[in-house]
């Protein structure tokens, strides 16, 4: 019987979708429709919702666009950088994550920095910061990254290339991530990428799954259907659960063996991240630790290998873009007399003003967290005139915006990391970070900006030099929208030393 209510509930959207589908009140936004609002049109698109949101946004005169649903809650989606800015900025106090928010995430997130609100943000933000802002991180990103690329990743593609056998690019880049962002936050080996990492395989094959999943809750055409499954433990709210226990109990062993070396040792010298909030009274709870653990492997783990996967399928398709890296390369080895596979330093890494413009240009077109979300706590007015009710959805659509014509001009959608080289001295141009808001910004801009280039300029760097990457096929692969935005079936390529 309650199988059945499920059923009647998930198809009662697209039936009456079908008796009122002549019956639309706009052409313009989402179409919005007698009873059910804008809910049909989400059903008819969700196996390619960020598209339908480029060509619902690009339509309407200022980027924004009100998504209607059954009730006076309704959710703004807005591409418009002026809107962003109010949001994030200017009325920040006004747009937190919101509970609504946070409960959808609460089950696989818990209350870590990514999930929180208020006192409970700030205090994790300031303590994070101090860590991102030291001198020290950028020597063992560097030392870290190096040892990770020599000893695991360079194998493990030299083994492919030898054996000439197509493997998931997308799947290794997460692994070598995943590594990094457990020494650099946890001082911990999870040797992923290794041999001997079967624990933080279970838990990588777990977090993907609970991510994905999670991640629907936000599609749901009956925004109460997966609260249904939760409560009755059935289908995709039972995978979750599973997953999650396996998420929890990984990071519930890394908090538990850090709390005793803790208490076995006062003088314990550990300056890592996870040591700095167990030092602090109000986020020592072994459980806030557990989430703070899991939100910053999401930080440093999904979207790195997001960014750097797309990264590789965009060069694949140019190989004017890749000629022009590996001219830069040589450029730099010839002027510091490097060899092709001596470690490129922090400061080579600077004059990478190209490489770091590809990446840039494929983080506009790809961007790791596509759409970020919030909620309005007063009645507001965006600079584009756009009403947005107390208690309503908001969100900025970070994949929207960089195919908007409206703010990057003619060509948008193309591949051209020139549009952020300066054409007067040849060095890498930003941009305003509400136009580009792939790391946010305001005051919940990303720390680990720095981190995250350092990371990708040196594995494409590395890569680049010894290994031809060769991506089979020219379509675009299909989109797994995750919590991150990553390649649906993996990047599946193959591998040739270069010569």
């Amino acid at each position: 019987m309650e199988f059945l209510i499920i059923i009647f509930l998930v198809s009662l959207p697209i039936f009456i979708f079908f008796i009122f589908s002549r019956q639309p009140s706009s052409h313009i936004g989402f179409k919005s429709y007698p009873i059910v609002g804008s809910i049909p049109g989400l059903v008819k698109n969700r196996h390619r919702f960020l598209d339908w949101t480029v060509e619902t946004l690009s339509r309407c005169p200022t980027q924004t666009a009100v998504f209607r649903r059954p009730g006076n809650q309704q959710f703004v989606m807005t591409a418009n950088p002026a809107n962003v800015e109010f949001m994030l900025k200017t009325k920040f106090d006004c747009f937190p994550k919101g509970e609504r928010f946070i409960s959808l995430l609460e089950d696989f997130l818990g209350r870590g920095i990514f999930n929180s609100d208020g006192e409970m943000w700030w205090k994790q933000r300031k303590t994070a910061s101090y860590e991102f802002s030291t001198r020290s991180l950028r020597d063992f990103v560097m030392t870290n990254v190096t040892v990770e690329i020599n000893t695991r990743l360079v194998p493990v593609l030299t083994a492919a290339a030898t054996a000439g056998e197509s493997i998931d690019l997308q799947d290794i880049l997460e692994r070598f991530a995943f590594d990094n962002i457990c020494k650099l936050a946890f001082n911990v080996d999870a040797a992923c990428l290794g041999d001997d990492g079967a624990d933080g395989v279970e838990f990588m094959r777990a977090f993907e799954t609970a991510a994905t999943i999670i991640s629907q809750r936000f599609q749901s055409a009956v925004s109460y259907s997966w609260k249904i499954k939760k409560k009755l433990d059935i289908g995709s709210e039972k995978l979750l659960r599973e997953s999650i226990v396996t998420v929890h109990k990984f990071a519930d062993d890394i908090v538990r063996h850090r709390l005793d070396d803790q208490a076995r040792s006062r003088n314990n010298k550990n300056e890592d991240l996870l040591s700095r909030f167990i030092n602090i009274e109000e986020m020592s709870s072994p459980e806030l630790l557990r989430d703070i653990v899991i939100s910053f492997i999401l930080a440093g783990r999904d979207t790195t290998s997001s960014a750097l996967s797309w990264f590789f399928w965009l060069l694949s398709n140019h190989p004017e873009v890749e000629n022009k890296i590996r001219q830069e390369l040589n450029s730099i080895r010839a002027r510091t007399g490097k060899r092709v596979g001596e470690v490129y330093g922090f400061e080579d890494l600077k004059l990478m003003n190209y490489l770091h413009a590809a990446i840039t240009e494929s983080l506009r077109l790809y961007p790791p967290v596509p759409v970020d979300t919030m909620s309005c706590v007063e009645d507001n007015v965006l600079p584009d005139g756009t009403f947005v009710g107390k208690s309503w959805g908001i969100s900025y659509n970070a994949y929207a915006m960089g195919r908007m014509e409206s703010i990057w001009g003619k060509g948008c959608d193309r591949f051209e990391p020139e549009r952020w080289i300066d054409e007067t001295n040849g060095g890498f141009r930003g941009e305003n970070p509400y136009k580009f808001p792939v790391f946010h910004a305001g005051p919940r801009m990303c720390l680990g900006k720095e981190m995250g280039y350092i990371q990708m300029k040196s594995i494409v760097a590395a890569v680049l030099d010894r290994f031809v990457v060769e991506v089979p096929g020219k379509e675009r692969p299909d989109i797994l929208l995750s919590v991150t935005l990553r390649i649906k079936g993996g990047l599946f390529v193959r591998i040739h030393e270069r010569t």
